[in-house]
This record gives structure tokens, C-alpha cells and sequence, in this order.
């Protein structure tokens, strides 16, 4: 087996292993909308393994890491003061969990480090960034501080629960602005949000290649197979679509993507989402029938490899 293949095997195996193990409900809604808009990404997309935690080396750093990405997701989101509860709540939702102390201990490191400041209400104690986090700053210096995967992942619960609603938003939106073809606007609804959680990932993953503390190799592996994705569904769409809407809507704005408070969703986003499916629908029309012939495609690939590999043992 080739080292490439090893890569793979390892990833696959990896990421079913986490996905065996997903309880949270709304990573579920993640994983509902891949395996059923990407299914050849399904188990892959979620990978969260690292080399420092794995070889139990700069594991102090590592959370440091993580614990400022949970806080910028919050921070992402409006919620500037942060408990030590919440902190854990969130380190388990999407890594190995660790005791409260642990966290407890590092956010006091980071406190006295000028990182992080206290805040006392009564009993509570907030934590809060010492200085805003950066914007525009390139990823290879951003990820050696924080961690980006909570607020990838945070984006991706966003859209999903898009797809996962999208009959009710296509009704609202025929009620407002006429009885269009409910079908297709649904149908193309949904592949545009199917497209922004899938770049959502790419992203997250070109990211994590970076990070001092990750299995490049793997990383860069996953960007392959999830880049491969996302060509195979947008490859023939208008540049102002991708460029205006799917690329704006699947990038955090710290990488200069668009910064979504979530009151914005059900009114502004879903509105011009709903918009380009109707304009766009020739175009989408197009790209889908491409994406399905191409779904074919490999699948016939897939299967003739095994084959294959079944003949020569």
C-alpha cells in the first residue's frame, strides 16, 4: 500500500472512530447534512486528532490552544465574557475531555500571562480577551495561538440547521415574494447551503494543516478529499455566486469572511440564499446534473479499484 493510501486509511479510520462517538445534538446536524449532501466525505470531514496529544508532548500548549479557540468562538458570536463552565462544556464537545481544574489551571496561566483578564459578578468569574483577537492576520501566525476548530464547527452548525429546515424558509419566502417553483427553489436552497458547510470544512482544514500541533500529512490529506468535494459541486457555478455568497458565508472573519450574528439568519442570510436559488437556478440547474454524473463517476471508480484489489489477494 502506497504511503498516500496509509494517509488515507489512517484518516478514515480515525474520523469513524470519532464519528461512532458523536452525542452532542447539534454535531449530529452536521453530520446529518454531510452524509446526506456529501456522503463520500461523511466520518472524514470531522477529523480532530493531534500529533502533541497523541505523543503526550507540548500537551500544556495544546490546551492553552484549544481553550483560546473555544473563547474566540464565543467571542465570534457576541459573547465576550467567558466562565470557566462554559469553557468545558464546550473543550468536551469537541476534544478529549479534560477535568474542570485542568481548564481551571490553564485559564489562570493565560490570566497571568496578560492574555486573558477576570472579571468577578458575585460568585461568577468571567474570563475575558485582554486584547481583541486579530483580523486580517495570516493563518500560519493565528493557529500557533488559537485553536480554530470550535469556530468552524460553531459556522457549520449555523448553516446546517439551514438544510435541515430548508421547506419552512422556501415557504416563508414564496409567501413574501410570490408562489416561484417551490421545488426547485428548495432543491437549490439546499445545495447552496450544502456547499457553504462542505467549504466551511475545506477552510477549517487548510487551517489545521498549519497548526503547530496537527498530522500535516493527515490535514493536508483531508483538504484534498473535502477540496475534491467542493469542485465536484462548484466548478461550473457563476464566479459572483461563489465569490458573493458561498466563499463570504464559509469563512470566519477573522480570515476575512463574513461575521454572522444569529439574529441575522432567519431574515438577512436565508433571504439572499433564497434569492440565488431562484436567480441562479439555470446555472444550478447545470451544476447539479454535472455533480451527479461525477457522483456516478466515482462511485464506478471506487468500485472497479476493489475489485480489483479483491483479484490480486
Amino acid at each position: 500500500m502506497s504511503e498516500k493510501s496509509e494517509i488515507e486509511k489512517l484518516l478514515i479510520e480515525g474520523a469513524k472512530s470519532e464519528g461512532s462517538e458523536i452525542s452532542d445534538s447539534e454535531l449530529k446536524l452536521i453530520d446529518k447534512v454531510i452524509q446526506d449532501y456529501a456522503p463520500e466525505i461523511a466520518y472524514l470531514y470531522q477529523f480532530r486528532e493531534d500529533e502533541s496529544e497523541e505523543q503526550q508532548i507540548k500537551t500544556g500548549r495544546l490546551h492553552e490552544n484549544r481553550i483560546l479557540g473555544i473563547i474566540l468562538k464565543f467571542y465570534l458570536e457576541g459573547k465576550k465574557k467567558i466562565t470557566t463552565g462554559e469553557v468545558e462544556e464546550e473543550y468536551k464537545r469537541y476534544f478529549k475531555e479534560i477535568a474542570r481544574s485542568t481548564i481551571s489551571t490553564y485559564l489562570n496561566m493565560l490570566k497571568n500571562e496578560s492574555t486573558l483578564y477576570k472579571e468577578r459578578d458575585g460568585r461568577v468569574v468571567y474570563y475575558i480577551f485582554y486584547k481583541d483577537p486579530p483580523i486580517g492576520i495570516k493563518p500560519f501566525w493565528f493557529t500557533r495561538i488559537f485553536c480554530i476548530v470550535p469556530a468552524y464547527f460553531d459556522r457549520a452548525i449555523i448553516f446546517s440547521k439551514l438544510y435541515i429546515n430548508a421547506k419552512k424558509y422556501v415557504q416563508q419566502y414564496n409567501s413574501i415574494y410570490g408562489d416561484g417553483n417551490k421545488e426547485l427553489i428548495f432543491r437549490n436552497f439546499k445545495f447552496i447551503i450544502g456547499l457553504i458547510v462542505l467549504n466551511i470544512f475545506k477552510n477549517r482544514s487548510s487551517k489545521c494543516v498549519l497548526c503547530q500541533f496537527s498530522k500535516r500529512e493527515v490535514y493536508n490529506k483531508l483538504e484534498e478529499l473535502i477540496g475534491v468535494a467542493v469542485k465536484d459541486r462548484s466548478d461550473v457555478l457563476p464566479e459572483e455566486l461563489l465569490e458573493d455568497v458561498i466563499k463570504k458565508y464559509s469563512e470566519i472573519p477573522t480570515f476575512d469572511g463574513i461575521d454572522i450574528k444569529r439574529e441575522e439568519i432567519e431574515n438577512d442570510i436565508t433571504r439572499e440564499i433564497l434569492r440565488c436559488a431562484e436567480m441562479y437556478k439555470k446555472d444550478l440547474d447545470f451544476q447539479i446534473m454535472v455533480s451527479i454524473r461525477r457522483k456516478d463517476l466515482r462511485l464506478k471508480q471506487k468500485l472497479a479499484l476493489e475489485d480489483q484489489e479483491i483479484d490480486s489477494i
